[in-house]
């Protein structure tokens, strides 16, 4: 989840795909993910970081500045659009299933609310996630048969939380309401 291997963190994503939607400056970017914005229930990121997006993004050119707004306090606020690059980016990012069962209560619903928003077909990644989660479920059932306590306990959770996650997973793809 993390930039280990120069790659982008949550928050990164976050901010591409609000621009994405629409072009911005940082501290309506930072509105919008504040823990009581309109994105924070899913994902909060706090100005600092929402201004440490935008200078990672810009330094990949994934994002460009197009212009400026005039604050209604202090100096103009820099407006930042996507580049083609970023669109593109997003687009890959979008349909990648995420990996590891402790990022997805965050990546994944990160990556279906913004699909949703931006009309993005989000049944790859689900099918996609749908595969992964069979194949983990698989292999830590077996797994949990030759261990003892402790390890078994945490094999257990790991287990539950994974059919838990594919039950969610299918539910999505079987388009079974949200209640």
């Amino acid at each position: 989840m993390a930039d280990r291997k120069g790659e982008l963190t949550a928050g990164d994503w976050a901010v591409l795909a609000l621009l994405c939607e629409q072009p911005s400056h940082g501290w309506a970017l930072a509105a919008k993910l504040a823990r009581n914005g309109e994105l924070g229930s899913v994902w909060s990121l706090g100005r600092p970081l929402v201004y440490r997006a935008l200078e990672s993004l810009e330094a990949r050119a994934l994002i460009e500045p197009t212009g400026f707004e005039r604050g209604t306090r202090g100096p103009q606020r820099t407006v930042f659009a996507p580049t083609d690059e970023g669109r593109r980016a997003l687009g890959g990012w979008l349909v990648e299933t995420v990996p590891h069962v402790r990022d997805m209560r965050s990546l994944l619903l990160l990556k279906l609310v913004f699909a949703s928003r931006a009309n993005v077909d989000a049944r790859p990644l689900l099918e996609g996630q749908h595969e992964l989660l069979n194949e983990i479920v698989v292999a830590l059932s077996h797994r949990g048969d030759e261990l003892q306590c402790p390890e078994a306990i945490l094999v257990r959770f790991r287990v539950e939380s994974s059919r838990a996650l594919l039950r969610f997973v299918d539910g999505l793809l079987d388009g079974t309401p949200v209640s």
